[in-house]
Order: structure tokens, then C-alpha cells, then sequence
């Protein structure tokens, strides 16, 4: 991976004009090094990102606008706008726009590891059981989900 080159990433831009289409989230790359990777994510009301494990990697979320809600290693947490999610590795959680509208956040974890080419494999697929496939060869694992 080539280091982080210094600049800005404007607010409708996409670092190296990256944008994935992941889960029905999308997913505007904003940043890539090494050692961390950020991206800017919309959550149409009722998507989610099921509960899943980083097994080497902190992962961020910083609520721009909306709620979401957390379900963190078996409890569930609100977080508005301000608010910032704290995934550390190893701890299963899961992400769900349930408020009624859009949400936007914006998502980092540190290190990047292979989140990269997991997310260009991941990105317009329509088969739930191939994410969680590519996701087993990148170091995180899909749960089932939890209990309503």
C-alpha cells in the first residue's frame, strides 16, 4: 500500500473516487493508509450491517446526522448526531438504521489490514451469502442475527 498522500478530501468527494455500494449503504472512500481507512456512509432508513467481528482491526462511527442504533456484544445502544461508536476488535456488533430516515456517519478503523479489497469485492453484491463469504477471507466473520 503506497503511504497517505497529505490533502483534503472535499465533502462530495471521494478519495481516488472510491464509492461502494455495500448492504444498501453507500460507502465514499475518504481516506487509505496503511495504518487506518475512512469512509463517509449513508444508511437509507432500514439498512444495516449485520453483527459481525473485527478480529484485527478498531473500527470507528461517527453519527453525522440521523440515529442509528448499536447492538454491541448483546446490548443495544442509540447514538445521534455527535455521537461516536467505539467497535473495539474481537467484540461482535452490529449497525441498524431503524429511526425512520437517513442516516449519515462517518466510519473509520485502524488498522486498514485487507478492508480495502474486501470492500471493492463486496461492492453491488446482491447475494447476502457472498459478502459473508468474502468477508471470511478479510480477517471478519458474520454472526447470525440477534434476537428481536
Amino acid at each position: 500500500m503506497t503511504p497517505m498522500p497529505a490533502g483534503i478530501t472535499g465533502p462530495d468527494e471521494a478519495f481516488d473516487q472510491t464509492v461502494w455500494n455495500i448492504l444498501g449503504q453507500t460507502y465514499t472512500l475518504k481516506q487509505v493508509s496503511e495504518d487506518s481507512m475512512s469512509w463517509h456512509a449513508h444508511f437509507p432508513d432500514g439498512t444495516f450491517v449485520p453483527p459481525h467481528i473485527h478480529f484485527t482491526q478498531e473500527e470507528f462511527v461517527y453519527v453525522l446526522t440521523g440515529t442509528l442504533t448499536f447492538w454491541l456484544d448483546g446490548t443495544e445502544f442509540q447514538a445521534g448526531p455527535g455521537s461516536l461508536a467505539r467497535l473495539p476488535r474481537n467484540v461482535p456488533h452490529g449497525i441498524f438504521n431503524r429511526s425512520g430516515a437517513d442516516v449519515t456517519c462517518l466510519f473509520w478503523v485502524t488498522p486498514t489490514r485487507g478492508l480495502l479489497d474486501a470492500f471493492k469485492l463486496m461492492h453491488n453484491q446482491s447475494e447476502p451469502a457472498e459478502v459473508v463469504r468474502i468477508a471470511s477471507q478479510y480477517e471478519l466473520e458474520f454472526l447470525p442475527p440477534p434476537a428481536a
